[in-house]
């Protein structure tokens, strides 16, 4: 069995209570894709419920030990409660879940700038470290090589057998002197303009609202950049009238009434006037009789109508113009 396949038997063998405290330990993707195997998971026969029980047991054993003395007493103590065989398999298991994964440096690194110093190696070396990488990596690199060059690669992989540790290693360590260099450069590149608009754009709109200020006070000139890559709620102003009668289609007549508080109105009166005599008529009724609302629903609904706004923009349905030197044609 699979791991998924074990853990959603373990929860359905737990019960759902024990089971639901466990989930709480999970991240949300990982209680997503339990949930589902659990409710994919059809009868489970006794024997497959023990024997799941069983090996979770042991792990659970194998960690305790693990903590308290090292690898040689988890092992000797396993021996003991399970038996030499089982205690072998469940040690191996255990340790190459703790242990580094080999080339684990690389997992960031660009796989054009690992083509350049991989690409002199022999395949078997090549073959080697593709064989340690992520599957969507490893085939990044590999339609880079040049095609004879490819293919040989490609059949070392799937004739690899069994690497003694030390070569491995020996691998690994002129690979992590080679690249140190570029590693390092790539580090001193991050951040910048570009990632703090990519950033403002997954934020709360409270949060993007005092860092925009923050820098119109302390840097206006980086203020404006980041504006030009960055669209706020407030940018609606900017947008022509088929743009925004675009937006507007998609957004929620009731996220409107709530963000339109508060704002100016100047772009209070240009989403009237983009909308039917009707709607602007109901728009502003429903403004005018809702009670008071916190300032971060407000903020919230905003938020909403900007990912509007920027899935149509991703999807080619509405285009945006970013600043006096991004010219339309």
């Amino acid at each position: 069995m699979r791991g998924k396949e074990k853990a959603a038997i373990l929860l359905i063998a737990l019960g759902p209570e024990v089971g639901a405290n466990v989930l709480k330990q999970l991240r949300e993707n990982e209680i997503e894709a339990l949930t589902m195997q659990v409710f994919t998971t059809e009868a489970v026969k006794d024997d497959t419920r023990k024997e799941v029980l069983r090996d979770c047991y042991g792990m659970a054993l194998a960690q305790g030990y693990l903590s308290n003395g090292g690898a040689a007493y988890a092992e000797e103590m396993l021996s003991k409660a399970l038996g030499n065989e089982k205690a072998a398999e469940i040690m191996a298991r255990l340790l190459s879940s703790v242990r580094p994964r080999h080339f684990d440096f690389l997992k960031d690194t660009d796989p054009f700038q690992l083509v350049t110093f991989i690409q002199d190696e022999q395949p078997q070396a090549i073959a080697l470290i593709l064989s340690h990488l992520p599957a969507p990596t490893a085939a990044k690199i590999l339609a880079i090589l040049q095609p004879e060059q490819r293919a040989e690669v490609a059949m070392r992989i799937a004739t690899m057998e069994r690497t003694p540790p030390e070569v491995i290693e020996g691998v690994e360590a002129v690979l992590k002197r080679r690249v140190s260099s570029i590693l390092q450069s790539d580090y001193s590149q991050a951040g910048g303009v570009e990632h703090l608009a990519s950033l403002l754009a997954n934020v709360d709109r409270s949060t993007e609202r005092v860092i925009l200020d923050h820098l119109n006070k302390n840097a206006p000139e980086l203020a404006a950049e980041v504006r030009k890559l960055t669209f706020t709620f407030d940018n609606l102003i900017q947008l022509d009238d088929p743009s925004l009668q675009r937006v507007l289609r998609e957004v929620d007549a009731r996220d409107l009434a709530m963000a339109l508080r508060g704002v100016s109105e100047e772009l209070r009166e240009k989403i009237f006037k983009n909308l039917s005599s009707r709607a602007s008529e109901m728009l502003r009724e429903d403004i005018t009789v809702s009670g008071p609302v916190r300032m971060r629903q407000v903020e919230e609904a905003q938020q909403r109508i900007v990912s509007v706004v920027r899935r149509l923009e991703e999807s080619g349905d509405l285009v945006i113009q970013r600043g006096a030197d991004d010219v339309l044609v």
